[in-house]
């Protein structure tokens, strides 16, 4: 029997496009260059992808926690479309100042899939654009991945990053990851 291989994904500039704001329409949602096809890539390298984002739009009244899951189905009906799995999307939906153990830094999202999903997480591959994700990855025994889309340039310049791999985008990084 194979052991299931699973990675973790950031959404906003790894996935998608960050807006610099919020994304909370599926109409803005538009993916970065290459990472659908890099979604289907670790799909058919047999990774089971989760999704782990922060959304203080939704406590900070911006979008309703419906508005955000609506985006997200968007975003995993259009990788479905083009021969991408998400297994799974965590939400945070707090604000930092909330202090809750689910916002990134923090392990919350991905302890909270594991109970979900009854698996472990410990080894994965967590790719973000955050010195946040680098954080949380570390926290929980991941493997940090960083790409240089959305804040990734910005994490680079203010953070020390070296326990993480940098790529371009996600598609350089799952060319890596899927060698």
């Amino acid at each position: 029997m194979a052991i299931e291989k699973y990675i973790i994904l950031d959404r906003d500039g790894v996935i998608n496009v960050d807006l610099f704001d919020y994304v909370t329409n599926p109409i803005d949602f538009k993916f970065e260059q290459g990472s659908l096809e890099a979604l289907k890539k670790l799909t058919l390298f047999g990774y089971k992808i989760i999704v782990a984002t922060n959304q203080a739009c939704i406590s900070l009244g911006i979008a309703t926690k419906k508005e955000i899951d609506d985006v997200n189905l968007h975003m995993k009906q259009k990788a479905k479309e083009n021969g991408a799995e998400i297994l799974h999307i965590e939400v945070c939906p707090h604000k930092p100042e909330d202090k809750c153990k689910c916002r990134k830094p923090e392990t919350g999202l991905l302890t909270s899939a594991e109970k979900l999903l009854n698996i472990n997480l410990k080894g994965s591959f967590f790719i973000g654009d955050k010195f946040s994700d680098i954080q949380c990855a570390l926290a929980h025994d991941c493997l940090p991945v960083l790409v240089k889309t959305g804040y990734g340039e910005i994490t680079l310049k203010n953070h020390d990053v070296s326990q993480a791999q940098v790529f371009e985008r996600l598609s350089s990084a799952a060319n890596f990851i899927c060698q």
